[in-house]
């Protein structure tokens, strides 16, 4: 338990330094929004090409990650519609809960993979989130299309997807790992140095959105989403990685994207498709603080 929570205390010391930071305004508001940009479109990629592009995958079952991630994203929706009538009064507000209940925030997701389980662990992790972030942004619309009738945002969501830098970083590491190309040994030491900046200037940026004024709003679907995300989605992927026997590094990665917090983007996507942003706001706050608490416990029990 002690070397999880040196592991862990790290990660979310920085997003709390973030949270700071850019409540003390420093080093200024205009500069959040260019480094959550720069980390998105620019350092994790390069990361995961990176990261990829050296891993050892010999031991990496593709299929049975892939088996499981859908077999997660599943029973965790099955839940959310199961609960709807207790979780949420509004149809705006469900969408903004299924958000909070299923998706997972990915900086928070890789910076743990890599303080836990260093290179191999971030390369699983990338196959993970290769699987898991279209899968996820595929639910989603399809919720917000069903609760909010904003059908005209179909198309130009999906588009967006595919031009999604993680996924493209991934595939992009994937393919020069398994053709064994590799990086060229002129941007390899380039790419090395970005990748180190990733991490820290992503979980700081997640700290600078967190904002503690919305939590008194909608205490009954912060609690609801929480519920399922950080304690029924792990107990859900507990049994699945049982059922499928997945090895011991992919069963503890998937058990750590299980327990994640939400993805602090479901509240662009709350905002671009009616959903019920300042919810949705206070469930991301919420469960960030919470996972605190609740992702050393979880990852315990991915060991015993």
């Amino acid at each position: 338990m002690s070397e999880i929570i040196s592991a862990l205390w790290p990660v979310f010391a920085l997003i709390l330094l973030g949270y700071l930071a850019r409540r003390t305004n420093f080093p200024g508001e205009s500069f959040w929004q260019q480094a959550e940009k720069a980390t998105y479109f620019v350092l994790f990629p390069v990361l995961l090409i990176y990261k990829l592009s050296q891993a050892d995958m010999s031991s990496v079952s593709l299929d049975s990650i892939g088996v499981a991630v859908l077999l997660l994203v599943a029973g965790g929706s099955v839940v959310t519609f199961i609960l709807k009538p207790l979780l949420a009064e509004s149809t705006a507000g469900f969408t903004s809960v299924y958000q909070g209940a299923v998706r997972f925030n990915t900086y928070v997701g890789l910076a743990a993979s890599a303080a836990l389980f260093g290179t191999e662990g971030v390369a699983i992790a990338a196959v993970i989130m290769a699987i898991m972030i279209p899968l996820l942004n595929l639910c989603c619309v399809l919720v917000f299309t069903l609760f909010t009738h904003k059908n005209r945002e179909f198309l130009s969501v999906f588009k967006a997807l595919a031009q999604n830098p993680l996924i493209l970083g991934s595939l992009i590491g994937l393919f020069l790992n398994q053709t064994g190309v590799g990086l060229p040994a002129v941007i390899e030491p380039v790419a090395e140095l970005l990748s180190r900046m990733a991490l820290p200037l992503g979980l700081l940026a997640v700290g600078a959105g967190l904002s503690f004024k919305v939590l008194g709003q909608c205490k009954k679907e912060l609690i609801g989403s929480s519920v399922i995300k950080l304690l029924v989605m792990p107990a859900l992927c507990m049994l699945i990685i049982t059922l499928l026997g997945l090895e011991s590094r992919s069963a503890q990665l998937m058990m750590l994207y299980a327990s994640l917090p939400t993805a602090t983007s479901a509240y662009i996507l709350a905002r671009q498709m009616g959903g019920d942003a300042p919810m949705m706001a206070a469930i991301i706050t919420g469960q960030t603080l919470l996972s605190m608490l609740s992702m050393p416990f979880v990852l315990l029990l991915a060991t015993l």
